[in-house]
């Protein structure tokens, strides 16, 4: 008879794959969220792989008696997990990078509606029922909460004066000087 138990440090790794990438979830920066989303892709592969059984021959009927034989459905589902995570890590790297052209940084900013609930909720006014919301508007808690865009990087484009720079274009070779803004 087979030992059908899983490997203690399988589990282990399962475990700290798990944890670290859900922790790593709940970080701001989106670079974080794409390290956790490749960590939990990962946990779930070894989960899935670990949850398989032990290995076997090739699931090819005629080559061994069934008994022997590996379950393909782990493996068709490890690969399947692969490729969503190589997605989700594609998309996430898509907004980190996005999110550093714009704003110099990859950090998510706060959402005003959710800060609003907040509020609400720590003054003890949840009740759906309850429309008027006293104290400030949603126009206030907008002008009051952090926005990064506010401070975004200014975009130079190839051939653009330098900001606060205007007049003519310097000839080629040329470059941007404080004698071309004086002409």
């Amino acid at each position: 008879m087979t030992d059908t138990s899983p490997n203690l440090l399988l589990v282990a790794l399962i475990g700290v794959l798990f944890g670290t990438g859900v922790y790593l979830l709940l970080e701001r920066s989106l670079s974080r969220v794409l390290v956790g989303v490749t960590l939990l892709g990962n946990g779930a592969n070894v989960l899935l792989l670990v949850a398989g059984g032990a290995a076997g021959g090739p699931p090819l009927i005629g080559t061994g008696p069934e008994e022997e034989m590996a379950d393909p459905l782990p493996q068709a589902l490890v690969l399947t997990a692969i490729v969503i995570t190589l997605g989700m890590s594609a998309f996430l790297l898509a907004m980190a990078y996005r999110s550093w052209q714009l704003h110099g940084h990859d950090e998510v900013q706060d959402d005003v509606e959710d800060t609003r609930i907040a509020r609400r909720a720590a003054r003890g006014v949840v009740a759906r029922s309850d429309v008027s919301d006293v104290g400030t508007s949603l126009d206030q808690d907008a002008a009051e909460a952090r926005d990064e865009t506010a401070h975004a990087l200014p975009v130079i484009r190839p051939g653009a004066p330098p900001p606060g720079r205007t007049g003519p274009r310097p000839s080629r070779g040329a470059a941007w000087d404080d004698e071309d803004v004086t002409r």
